[in-house]
């Protein structure tokens, strides 16, 4: 063989064996592990014990009793429920209330709520206006205005 083949096929062995023993890449998360846990953490089992507590506890947590948090939820849970994708679950419509009923009630930061519920902060900042657009909405058929 001549010098010129020898080279090409010493080039190519190379290509194909860097190729094939490259690392593996690590795995990346689009959110950050106290998020993640949100499910298993936080979240809805934190409205759940509440809730089952004598009914002072849920009422000052969101400022309204649970009979009127579900009245508001049922009426309102179709335009603020958002689908699970492969990459991750979707908050809850219970979530989205709550959490914005928190912010409403006592004017927590986005901050203070994410560590409340393991929610981002960014994320609640694009759903809060959201959900009292609709609370709005829902609720100015019952407001009975004098002139």
């Amino acid at each position: 063989m001549a010098d010129d083949d020898v080279l090409v096929i010493s080039t190519a062995a190379f290509i194909v064996i860097a190729g094939l023993s490259k690392r593996k890449k690590k795995k990346r998360w689009w959110t950050t592990k106290i998020y993640r846990n949100r499910l298993v953490t936080r979240g809805k089992l934190f409205l759940n014990d509440l809730m089952q507590e004598d009914g002072a506890h849920f009422r000052n947590f969101t400022r309204m009793s649970s009979d009127d948090f579900f009245y508001l939820l049922e009426s309102i849970r179709d335009k603020i429920t958002r689908s699970d994708t492969h990459f991750r679950k979707a908050i809850t419509a219970e979530e989205r209330l709550a959490i914005t009923l928190r912010y409403l009630a006592t004017g927590d930061s986005f901050s203070s709520l994410q560590y409340l519920f393991n929610v981002s902060k960014q994320v609640i900042s694009k759903f809060v206006p959201e959900v009292c657009k609709e609370i709005i909405n829902t609720l100015s058929q019952h407001v009975k205005m004098n002139g």
